[in-house]
């Protein structure tokens, strides 16, 4: 009979124990990112520089997302120079694409532009955002314009060959010097002393001057 009392007392206890202690909640999955943060974004040279991004020649850029994952865009210089975009082309998902070979076809004011790839790998994702809305080019291109995701296996390597970290405003600057004296050379009304190029000064000039620009800045 005590043996049965002292069961019961155990049982009860047990019972008020776990009815008035804390009770444990479910774990809660963190939000997936729908896009990269906005960059930490520095002044130089009168240009305004994304920290950490990496930069082809031909004016994509790249930012490191993982370890053989990246992000790829359009920078601010180009954005500024073709001005509007009314079409863009991205080569597809599982497509495997050379650092420096073309991947993506803008089109706009009756001409195309063809973009180089800044890195190795496979595309994995398409920025859906800028085929519904091209001026996220222009608008935003370090942000909400970027245009694809590569896996990169030799992301290190690759990023080697690019542009980078306190040699980006130089390049910058060296980029709009050789437009002012192409354009002063080619179209002398198009002109600028300096700063950044004028937006859309693409549509302004002529056909054989764009094919030119294009030559020059793009390498295409």
């Amino acid at each position: 009979m005590s043996i049965l009392f002292v069961l019961l007392m155990f049982l009860l206890i047990m019972s008020i124990s776990y009815f008035r202690g804390p009770r444990l909640q479910p774990a809660v999955k963190p939000a997936l990112a729908t896009g990269p943060q906005a960059p930490r974004i520095e002044r130089e040279y009168g240009f305004e520089i994304p920290q950490g991004y990496c930069f082809h020649p031909g004016h994509t850029w790249v930012l490191k997302e993982s370890p053989e994952n990246a992000r790829v865009g359009l920078d601010a210089f180009a954005a500024d120079l073709l001005g509007t975009v009314d079409r863009v082309e991205v080569s597809g998902p599982n497509r495997w694409v050379r650092q420096g070979q073309r991947m993506v076809t803008l089109h706009g004011r009756g001409t195309s532009v063809v973009l180089l790839s800044p890195v190795e790998g496979v595309i994995t994702e398409v920025n859906k955002d800028i085929l519904e809305d091209p001026s996220l080019l222009s608008r935003d291109p370090y942000k909400d314009g970027w245009i694809a995701m590569v896996k990169a296996p030799d992301l290190a390597v690759n990023q080697k060959n690019l542009v980078q970290g306190s040699m980006v405003a130089p390049w910058m600057q060296n980029n709009v010097t050789r437009l002012n004296a192409m354009l002063a050379q080619l179209s002398p009304a198009m002109a600028q002393d300096g700063g950044v190029p004028l937006k859309g000064l693409f549509a302004r000039i002529t056909t054989d001057l764009q094919q030119k620009l294009v030559k020059e800045f793009f390498l295409s």
